[in-house]
């Protein structure tokens, strides 16, 4: 849904070359701890991805050691205090680290994405510097960086074997993942349960199909307007690699409509009961592809987002029914 609130994040376009390099200091010290903790976290059971993340943790480091130097000789000792949640265009990042279990494709997924936005964001920084030492050093991080991201394809390659590598980590899923899936998902969720509450409320209150299917038909559609511009205008992809807005709007927007309309299409019927039944049967379809999706592309275990989604959903439609009944 459309936010209200005032956007205070600064324009990356805006930055000085002490804010830049200060970002890319505090964003490779957050990323070398997270790799570290991947390591730690992944060593009983996976030693060679937790070698890999160990090294990559190295890298990272010294890569803030080579930045903060830079920075020092250019602008003294103090820094200034800028993270990435202060900037336009970044998106705070799952705090998958705080999990108690984490999955291997979950962590290869959070690696790839990191890797990407960091080479992204060198790329931006770099052409946007006029000083040849920073923009020498910000081209080559780049660099380093795209390294880091096709290392991420290499993560357990043991375990998955050539043809596993080949399907699961390749670039183009992660790709399909971070462009369509990701805002999608977020699309049917709001719009399977955001939707039960009017649809339901409309049914109960009316008995009258045609009212409750045009009621059904406006919120998914404005819903569907709504996460669309929402997502295409959360972030123009640039720095964080998720792809075109308009793709990823599209995306949110259409699966926002279809999972309002899905249990309001039933009301074309004109027998309410049946109409009605039909539309909780729908619902329940809706719950489990979620439930199916967040498990199949996200790592969330199926159980886990089954519940969530039931709960969730559940909740809802009883407040449609007691609205509607009131």
């Amino acid at each position: 849904m459309f936010s209200l609130l005032p956007d205070n994040r600064r324009a990356f376009s805006s930055l000085s070359e002490r804010e830049i390099l200060a970002l890319a200091i505090a964003g490779e010290e957050e990323d070398g701890r997270i790799y570290a903790e991947f390591a730690t976290r992944l060593a009983a059971i996976y030693p060679g991805s937790a070698a890999l993340f160990e090294g990559m943790a190295a890298e990272e480091n010294e890569h803030r050691r080579r930045l903060l130097d830079l920075y020092v000789a250019r602008f003294g000792d103090h820094l200034v205090p800028i993270r990435r949640e202060h900037v336009r265009g970044f998106l705070s990042r799952k705090p998958l680290w705080l999990m108690k279990t984490m999955t291997l494709e979950a962590v290869r997924q959070q690696a790839w994405e990191m890797e990407e936005s960091a080479y992204r964001f060198y790329l931006a920084a770099a052409d946007q510097a006029t000083d040849v030492a920073i923009r020498k050093l910000l081209g080559d991080l780049a660099e380093q960086e795209r390294k880091h991201a096709q290392a991420a394809d290499r993560i357990d390659a043991d375990v998955l074997g050539e043809d596993g590598r080949d399907t699961e980590k390749s670039e183009a899923h992660r790709q399909f993942v971070l462009t369509y899936v990701q805002p999608g998902l977020a699309g049917l969720m709001d719009g399977s349960v955001s939707t039960l509450a009017p649809v339901f409320a409309a049914a109960m209150a009316t008995g009258d199909t045609h009212q409750t299917f045009l009621v059904g038909l406006a919120a998914a559609v404005g819903a569907g307007i709504s996460m669309g511009f929402t997502e295409a205008a959360s972030d123009d992809g640039k720095l964080t690699g998720r792809g075109s807005p308009i793709k990823r709007g599209l995306a949110a927007g259409i699966m926002t409509a279809i999972g309002g309309l899905g249990h309001a299409l039933p009301y074309l019927i004109a027998d309410f009961t049946v109409a009605t039944t039909i539309a909780i049967a729908v619902v329940l379809i809706e719950l489990w592809a979620i439930a199916f999706i967040q498990n199949r592309y996200m790592q969330t275990p199926f159980w886990r987002a089954a519940l969530q989604v039931v709960v969730g959903g559940a909740l809802v439609f009883a407040a449609g029914i007691a609205i509607g009944m009131a």
